[in-house]
């Protein structure tokens, strides 16, 4: 027998999936996402399909965790078809683009991060898919479609660090590194205390040949 949550059971859900998949970028998520489990919106998704998502949702990760990529997908394809608007639908395309790339699958992860920066909800996830795409895209050797996924216009608040650091790296590997340094300045520039790679920052200068003003300590 399916079990059934409810909305405070679900929210605490999401919130694990944030904490186990931390970083930089998921705080940034963390301060889009907002009012996502407030009661106006689970007002207006109907009891019954949030659910049947969250439900399809809880066992993809179960495949997940035991290495069953296969047996997941098949939620996640449901998680598509059927409930294509839902967040659950967005965090399971974000969870299967990442076991598809520790699966050394990184062309099906594309397709993943894809269908999240078309359809995913609430639009502040959108960010994550877009520069997990663009990371992928170069580490397929593709830079020039990365580079084409990352300066198109996006709200990014609480990602401008991290944005400006993939387009420094995708930058650096066509081989303009005059503008991979100004990308990686201007990430320590918008990089918030506590948060982030300072010193992998400094690094990838040092390794231009520039060194930030108070900078040169930090390694």
């Amino acid at each position: 027998m399916v079990e059934i949550y409810d909305a405070h059971e679900q929210g605490e859900v999401v919130k694990k999936w944030l904490q186990e998949n931390g970083s930089a970028i998921v705080i940034g998520l963390v301060i889009a996402f907002g009012g996502l489990f407030g009661f106006k919106q689970w007002q207006s998704w109907q009891i019954s399909n949030k659910q049947q998502a969250f439900v399809e949702f809880e066992v993809m990760n179960e495949f997940l965790t035991a290495g069953q990529l296969d047996a997941a997908l098949n939620n996640f394809l449901t998680l598509k078809k059927d409930y294509p608007g839902s967040p659950y639908a967005s965090l399971a395309g974000l969870q299967m683009g990442r076991a598809r790339l520790e699966s050394k699958q990184p062309d099906l992860a594309i397709d993943h991060y894809r269908f999240v920066l078309e359809q995913g909800q609430p639009k502040a996830i959108r960010v994550i898919a877009r520069e997990r795409l663009a990371r992928t895209l170069l580490g397929l050797d593709r830079p020039e479609e990365a580079l084409e996924i990352v300066q198109g216009e996006v709200e990014i608040v609480g990602f401008e660090a991290r944005y400006a650091e993939t387009r420094g790296d995708i930058l650096l590997a066509l081989g303009r590194n005059e503008e991979a340094v100004a990308a990686y300045q201007e990430a320590l520039a918008a990089l918030e205390s506590g948060i982030g790679d300072r010193e992998m920052l400094v690094i990838k200068l040092q390794a231009l040949g520039v060194v930030q003003p108070g900078e040169a300590s930090a390694t």
